[in-house]
């Protein structure tokens, strides 16, 4: 393997440079959009159980706020619940835009890398054919040993690009598809939780206890 490293010239090191932190990004992104750490079941219910009996005030707001994403969203709302259901929604909508910017930490990035080692790998292969043709220009075709350096340039770069962008890429794709699924669920538990407190659900509401 390390003789593969070397044989593929220094453009391996900004290929290896993009595979360890393309590999960081997912461990840190799949630990961290987790939906149970994201958006908790039942903490709407919750909330609604305390506000019915009475006891939602600044210290359980400041409790949810510190329990999860969807609890810093939420509790943009409730610090607003006396206000109109217009003015609560935009609290909740401005939270949500830097929560969103957390969960989406990182992924351009992961998406950058699956854009540019493929190029990085194109590169090393063009260094490698201009060796190949410098050493054809010196010392003919006659020795293949000769050539050997500059096609395994070649082909290890465009092999090391391809390895770490095919699955940089499908990893990009699926966070960037299960921060839309989280986004939508907050989305989701907002508006429920705006309809409640408005009177425009008490049956859910009722469910909810």
């Amino acid at each position: 393997m390390f003789e593969m490293l070397v044989a593929g010239g220094w453009v391996m090191v900004p290929l290896i440079v993009c595979s360890i932190a393309a590999m960081a990004i997912v461990v840190e992104r799949f630990a961290s959009l987790r939906q149970e750490r994201i958006a908790p079941a039942n903490l709407v219910a919750q909330i609604i159980q305390v506000h019915q009996a009475g006891q939602l005030d600044q210290r359980r707001i400041a409790m949810v706020r510190d329990s999860s994403p969807l609890g810093r969203v939420l509790a943009a709302g409730l610090i607003n619940q006396k206000h109109s259901r217009e003015v609560m929604k935009e609290a909740i909508e401005d939270v949500g835009r830097q929560v969103v910017a957390d969960l989406e930490r990182f992924l351009n990035a992961l998406g950058t890398i699956a854009a540019i080692t493929p190029l990085l790998g194109l590169f090393g292969t063009v260094l490698g054919m201009i060796k190949v043709f410098s050493a054809i220009t010196a010392a003919g075709v006659g020795n293949p040993s000769v050539l050997a350096g500059g096609i395994a340039e070649a082909l290890i770069t465009t092999a090391a690009g391809l390895a770490i962008a095919i699955p940089s890429l499908f990893f990009y794709r699926y966070l960037r598809a299960r921060v839309d699924t989280l986004v939508l669920k907050m989305e989701e538990e907002a508006l429920k939780l705006i309809a409640v407190l408005h009177g425009e659900r008490e049956q859910d509401s009722a469910e909810a206890a």
